[in-house]
């Protein structure tokens, strides 16, 4: 799969997987010894069900998330993609605004991805 294509399908499905909270649909974009970094100075997470317990975590506390990706810009085997996202944690509004950068292999599956990203809560 080439990289466009797969970046275009890591946004869209990411999109529909953040704002349905559906796990298994986002995971599939990885492959099994996938690495993840969420912030610079967090550890990573190291294979497909770490990455999938993150998002588990990531998820909890959320309400109603309106999730946008935008497109991906595409250099080799890589990807940048940025989001936003407006939600409610604690009957209070939260804007997350960020990017993710992702690696992908020659199946079309992210291999290494890292975001980076900030809240604004009380404001959308």
């Amino acid at each position: 799969m080439d990289t466009r294509t797969a970046a275009q399908r890591f946004a869209d499905t990411w999109q529909h997987g953040w704002t349905h909270h559906d796990v298994d649909a986002i995971t599939t974009l990885y492959s099994d010894d996938a690495v993840h970094t969420s912030m610079p100075f967090r550890p990573p997470h190291q294979g497909k069900q770490a990455i999938a317990d993150y998002i588990h975590w990531s998820f909890s506390g959320e309400s109603t998330p309106h999730v946008t990706f935008t497109t991906p810009l595409v250099d080799g085997d890589q990807a940048a993609i940025e989001f936003r996202v407006h939600t409610t944690e604690n009957d209070q509004p939260v804007t997350i605004a960020g990017c993710v950068f992702a690696r992908f292999n020659r199946d079309g599956l992210a291999v290494q991805t890292r975001d980076y990203w900030h809240t604004n809560q009380g404001h959308q």
